[in-house]
């Protein structure tokens, strides 16, 4: 980003957030005929590099972590994926409806004066100096966020307060500060590549076995894919991510749960042990070691045997209030083909 272009914003947030305006060097000089719009910040495909250079600049001026603004933004964009929202035209995917936006009693659906906007209680704001409250415009909805999340301070407990009142939902703060800790950890935006659970080079097998009943502990249908392979064999991360679950489960046996980035749940169970140190709340990447193929569950601790060894894989979306299961088998498939091509290409 020009120090043109970056000053720009700095006015545009200064005035925003209340803030001195700061002294500016010569450099700025006409920035505020510079600012930019929606159109000059919203790239068809947005780029990893682009938006954490975004986040990191607004941070600098909100005072809220650029992990943060990244993880509430992460959040947002998978809401509207399950929940069928439009989807975002520019660099953030930070959603506002419009009654929101406005204010729920403003009797101007479509307002966009920051002034009778905030006389009505609405979430909009100019952040880009334009004189206008767009919630297409990408500086305008960070600057609406960055709002809401440091409301009451940007220390760690300020900003989880703040997100629960805003979204009301327990679920919802939890995973924007998971998400908040895997960016944090690798810091970076670029955190999608997947990795097969298995060595390719361990003899294996597995099929689509979704929907398939299952008898012990009652009548229930398998939410996953069985991969067969020699008891010992390595389980490995699928996912950069952070343990939610470790331990023992009574259909599962020794299992493990991995939040993703797309918040999903990753689901290994059956195991016959797992690496020493590893503990709920930490963050693991593709290709980490978690685990080896066993054959426990189906009993109290401890009990193993009753099949034979294999990983159970599982994928579970989460929706905002529950976790719902889908087929893994599909997902095996594509991150087996590109773990291949990732070792060719070595």
């Amino acid at each position: 980003m020009n120090r043109k272009r970056f000053w720009t914003r700095v006015l545009g947030f200064a005035l925003l957030l209340n803030l001195d305006a700061p002294d500016l060097p010569a450099s700025a000089a006409g920035a505020a005929d510079a600012l930019p719009t929606a159109a000059q910040t919203a790239p068809a495909k947005p780029a990893p590099g682009a938006r954490k250079e975004l986040f990191e600049h607004v941070s600098l001026l909100s005072g809220l972590p650029w992990t943060y603004l990244a993880a509430i933004d992460q959040y947002e964009r998978n809401m509207t994926a399950v929940r069928k929202r439009p989807a975002p035209q520019g660099l953030v995917g930070m959603y506002f409806a419009e009654a929101d936006w406005v204010g729920l009693l403003n009797p101007d659906a479509h307002d966009a004066n920051p002034q009778s906007i905030a006389l009505f209680n609405g979430y909009g704001r100019d952040g880009s100096g334009d004189g206008i409250a767009d919630r297409s415009n990408d500086l305008d909805v960070l600057a609406a966020m960055s709002a809401i999340a440091a409301k009451l301070g940007t220390r760690p407990e300020d900003v989880r307060i703040s997100l629960w009142n805003y979204y009301q939902n327990s679920r919802s703060v939890e995973r924007i500060e998971q998400f908040a800790r895997i960016y944090d950890t690798f810091g970076t935006l670029d955190l999608y590549e997947h990795a097969f659970p298995l060595p390719l080079r361990a003899d294996y097998s597995y099929r689509s076995t979704w929907g398939a009943s299952r008898g012990w502990g009652g009548y229930r249908i398998h939410e996953g894919t069985d991969l067969f392979a020699r008891a010992g064999v390595t389980v490995k991360s699928t996912c950069y991510g952070i343990i939610e679950e470790k331990g023992w489960n009574p259909y599962g046996g020794w299992r493990i749960g991995i939040r993703d980035l797309n918040n999903v749940y990753h689901y290994y169970a059956h195991l016959s042990g797992f690496q020493k140190g590893l503990r709920a709340g930490d963050i693991v990447k593709p290709g980490q070691t978690l685990g080896w193929v066993g054959s426990s569950g189906y009993g109290k601790p401890g009990t193993s045997g009753k099949f034979p060894p294999h990983l159970h894989f599982g994928l579970y979306r989460d929706n905002g209030l529950v976790d719902w299961p889908f087929d893994p088998y599909p997902q095996l498939r594509k991150w087996e083909r590109e773990e291949r091509a990732r070792a060719k290409s070595k």
